[in-house]
């Protein structure tokens, strides 16, 4: 299994939320958001919020 870089541009509240959330857990914000996709919720929680995003918009 190889390995792959992903680049993401977070505006600036989101990413001092993130800094936030990863500070008060002693992380850093990659490990912060690596921990937080492999968490064994995420593919549900993730179905969740693109559903609600959906309706929101009224796509669905």
């Amino acid at each position: 299994m190889g390995t792959s870089v992903l680049s993401l541009r977070i505006d600036g509240e989101l990413l001092d939320r993130l800094r936030d959330h990863a500070a008060k857990r002693g992380m850093s914000v990659q490990d912060y958001v690596v921990r937080t996709l492999i968490r064994d919720d995420f593919d549900e929680r993730f179905q969740t919020a693109v559903e609600e995003t959906e309706k929101f918009y009224g796509r669905t």
